[in-house]
């Protein structure tokens, strides 16, 4: 089983904060309090991740809800695996990602999502302006006359 990155641990949290707020300030959810003692126990031994099969069920259970609120695949249909590459051009997953996406576990998937973002070389993560030509267009002359 893969590793579950504190980063998405600490998301999970944020996000049953938001979901469940604290009706008093001081009191948590009990999906916020099972994922804060996997977070706490993570910092205390200095790991960056959690066993995906070691984890509590509540907190599992909770860290699940919150991954089917992400974007499943990173796939942006263009797809340089099938002409080839060992990596995709497109989504930055390599050839056995993409042909094993679909049986990956959540933690898995998250790993590959962990891994293409920090590496931000695929084109799903180019922007516009990135793309754009350097020198701006010239602009188009001004038409004299009418219509």
């Amino acid at each position: 089983m893969a590793g579950i990155h504190i980063t998405d641990i600490e998301s999970a949290v944020n996000w049953w904060r938001e979901r469940s707020p604290s009706p008093d300030g001081v009191t948590a959810c009990a999906e916020v309090r099972a994922l804060a003692e996997v977070y706490a126990r993570l910092v205390y031994a200095r790991h960056s991740a959690c066993d995906e099969a070691a984890m509590p069920t509540v907190a599992l259970q909770a860290w699940l809800a919150w991954y089917a609120t992400t974007p499943d695949a990173p796939c942006i249909a263009i797809c340089s695996t099938s002409q080839g590459d060992a990596v995709c051009k497109g989504c930055g997953r390599s050839f056995d990602e993409v042909q094993h996406w679909t049986r990956m576990t959540p933690a898995e998937k998250r790993a590959t999502w962990r891994r293409i973002t920090a590496e931000g070389t695929a084109w799903r993560f180019n922007r516009y302006a990135d793309r754009a030509p350097s020198e701006p267009a010239p602009a188009p002359a001004a038409h004299e006359g009418g219509v």
